[in-house]
């Protein structure tokens, strides 16, 4: 019984269509939901800066492929999801959506240098340059709402600026993991907030580094947490 579970979740079909679904539903989510910015300028602030690196806390993630401008091609994206088989499940619903997908591994604490995280890597700044954005968690895996340094690499070596954001709905459900999973639910509110940009020097050293990877952090707990409040709902870091 056991091997039959498995290799049904393994296979191809069964994350074709666990894939398509979690994409409907999220597009389901969207669409009911009534959306404010903050600020309310916020894609007339991005636009200019594109192509950019858009970053947000895993576990907050499910609605990041909607924070495009629908009307603006300039918006096409790609995000980078990991290899492993529960990737699959999102990569298939992001390609639904409309965004493109970077597989390869995170990054964990050093950068990118775990198995596929080099080529990916690689990809995404290829990606940059080709006009491209490119969407991926900030969050060093299993150490929730901990900005790692590859992302501050990344941006360094491609010249883009990271764009930090955080999207909430007044309706969720939230999981007691590891990053607090919101999952969102639909028919109630919601918020995009995009506080600031954050440039990274082609000459910043190690010293400057650390110090926009705490800025990061920084504007992602200040984004996450005012989004959640404009919705009056406690945020993930509220327990």
């Amino acid at each position: 019984m056991k091997k039959l579970l498995r290799n049904t979740l393994r296979s191809s079909w069964f994350q074709r269509a666990v894939g398509v679904l979690a994409a409907e539903y999220l597009r389901l989510v969207w669409r009911t939901n009534k959306f404010t910015l903050d600020p309310p300028d916020v894609y007339a602030r991005v636009e200019p800066q594109l192509p950019a690196i858009f970053a947000f806390w895993h576990g907050q993630h499910f609605l990041t492929p909607f924070i495009k401008n629908q009307n603006k091609a300039s918006y096409r994206a790609k995000v980078l999801i990991s290899r492993h088989r529960d990737g699959e499940f999102n990569a298939i619903a992001a390609e639904r959506l409309g965004i493109g997908t970077i597989r390869g591994s995170g990054d964990h604490g050093g950068a990118f240098h775990r198995k596929g995280g080099v080529g990916a890597f690689k990809e995404m700044v290829r990606t940059l340059q080709a006009g491209c954005n490119v969407a991926l968690t900030a969050d060093v895996p299993k150490r929730s709402r901990v900005a790692g340094l590859g992302i501050i690499m990344l941006a360094r070596e491609s010249g883009r600026p990271i764009m930090p954001f955080a999207m909430a709905t007044s309706r969720f459900v939230r999981l007691k993991n590891w990053d607090r999973t919101t999952i969102n639910l639909p028919f109630g509110r919601g918020a995009l907030v995009g506080i600031k940009e954050i440039h990274v020097p082609a000459d910043a050293d190690a010293a400057m580094m650390e110090a926009l990877r705490l800025e990061l952090e920084e504007t992602l707990n200040e984004a996450t947490r005012r989004a959640y409040a404009q919705l009056g709902r406690p945020g993930p870091q509220d327990g």
